[in-house]
């Protein structure tokens, strides 16, 4: 790389930088991150920064987060915490995470078809509707794996099978289920004949899936088991679903197309691509994110605005890169294939964030980065400043039970969890929107549940349906609980 090339790709990448840490922290500002996830995460790496284990109280009294997930990773962000305290922090480490991922695809693609054409899908996948969504969403713990995954691309470009195993292993660390995508690294790689650590990578994808759910996280959990089987397509348990695997693997087919969204995650993410990641061997690294996803049996994790779906934007863009090459070198085409694809896609950006402003509302809109340039989100409005006066109201060191979107702003001087989340015998405040459905957690409230346990409780109004938000307290003494765990 040229010293030229590398100012512009830093420039790119810088650009894009300002625009997600804008995005990002002006949604912190208007009481738009949520506690789910960002307040969780923030509790966990704030414990870690402690020395402490990650107790989140968002999730439940004394809730530990390795019998949640297995994301040990996490635990590297802990010093950012002794520079700033501050949730934000989290913000900026999403943001530098996702934009560093441009580099290996650069690197990538340049290799292929030249300096143009790389800062060209640089630039289309950074803009593109998973890392807007995955912006949207504050912060989640697959953000380590999306630059990995194209560094391990990255590696077998470069015929390097042992980096690529040893950055596949890094995986591990990332979430439990990312043994399975360790595996599939494995398979890539011995597609491409490098057979020891194809072999590696397998058994090692499997043994660290096992560890993770069948060791780490049951050791953990309150209740000693993995929580998140949610395949009963496939089978009640995982040894049913892997009996189902094997003796009759056609019957798991029409369970992937079963629902509309389903169809549309697929054709969202390969139809811009042309569906040419279908015919690439790396398509194999992104099938077990997405098959989990269609397998699941929650609604939710089959639609479009979710943070998974940014991990296969690398995946699938040099999949389908890597058949125009492979095209290219037998048709004799120049670069101008690998413009077209990338250059669509920023025209979609572009088309798909103005349609979707006028038409879809915010919480399901794919490219949300409009509402900043276009100044949408740049002014408090009503709501957002009863969150400042709401927030305002709680004494640092309380134990409160807070709505989803005060939650963030309370990580930081609070024993903070969601209504319901903690022990009654300790909660002195509270927050309630009577505005949502349901007021988060594993298992939420409604406002009126809410209401009524505060009545029982003996709670009093303090601010009373100030659009939407309500702070109740009680006179109780404070818990050594409530201050002792924010205690450096």
């Amino acid at each position: 790389m040229t010293k030229v090339h590398g100012l512009q790709l830093g420039l790119l990448m810088l650009a894009v930088c300002g625009l997600y840490l804008a995005h990002s922290l002006l949604r912190f500002r208007n009481f738009e991150a949520r506690g789910y996830d960002l307040g969780i995460f923030d509790q966990a790496v704030r414990q870690y920064a402690q020395f402490d284990a990650p107790i989140v109280p968002i999730k439940g009294e004394d809730f530990h987060l390795l019998g949640d997930h297995f994301h040990p990773i996490i635990a590297l962000l802990a010093p950012l915490y002794w520079i700033w305290d501050d949730p934000r922090m989290l913000n900026i480490a999403l943001v530098v995470l996702l934009v560093s991922t441009a580099l290996p695809v650069y690197l990538v693609v340049r290799g292929w078809f030249g300096h143009r054409a790389a800062m060209l899908c640089a630039a289309a996948m950074l803009l593109w509707w998973p890392f807007q969504s995955f912006i949207d969403w504050d912060f989640h713990e697959i953000a380590f794996g999306v630059p990995i995954i194209g560094w391990v691309i990255w590696a077998m470009e470069r015929r390097r099978p042992w980096i690529a195993f040893g950055l596949g292993a890094v995986l591990l660390l990332v979430r439990e289920d990312m043994g399975a995508t360790l595996a599939a690294v494995g398979l890539v790689l011995a597609i491409r004949r490098f057979w020891v650590p194809a072999a590696a990578a397998v058994v090692l994808g499997l043994v660290g899936f096992w560890f993770a759910v069948g060791v780490a996280i049951p050791h953990f959990a309150a209740d000693g088991e993995f929580s998140y089987w949610e395949y009963t397509a496939l089978g009640a348990t995982a040894g049913a679903a892997v009996t189902t695997l094997v003796t009759r693997p056609w019957t798991v087919l029409p369970v992937l197309v079963d629902h509309p969204l389903k169809l549309g995650l697929m054709l969202a993410h390969l139809l811009p691509l042309w569906l040419l990641p279908l015919l690439s061997p790396y398509v194999l690294l992104g099938m077990p994110i997405l098959l989990s996803r269609l397998l699941n049996d929650r609604l939710t994790v089959w639609g479009l605005v979710y943070q998974y779906d940014a991990i296969l934007v690398p995946i699938f863009l040099l999949a389908a890169l890597d058949i125009l090459r492979r095209i290219g070198l037998r048709r004799g085409w120049g670069s101008s294939p690998a413009m077209w694809l990338p250059g669509g896609m920023l025209i979609l950006t572009v088309i798909g964030g103005a349609v979707m402003a006028y038409t879809v509302p915010q919480h399901y809109q794919l490219f949300p980065f409009h509402r900043t340039y276009t100044a949408e989100n740049w002014q408090l409005d009503g709501r957002a400043e009863a969150h400042q006066r709401a927030v305002g109201m709680i004494p640092d060191g309380a134990c409160v039970e807070a709505a989803d979107t005060a939650v963030p702003h309370l990580v930081d001087r609070t024993y903070v969890g969601l209504n319901g989340t903690l022990s009654e015998e300790h909660v002195n405040w509270l927050i309630i929107d009577e505005t949502v459905d349901e007021l988060g957690g594993n298992d939420p409230l409604s406002p009126q549940e809410a209401f009524d346990r505060a009545e029982e409780l003996g709670f009093e109004v303090v601010i009373e349906d100030d659009h939407g938000l309500w702070v109740l307290h009680r006179d109780i003494p404070d818990a050594s609980i409530c201050h002792e765990y924010l205690q450096r």
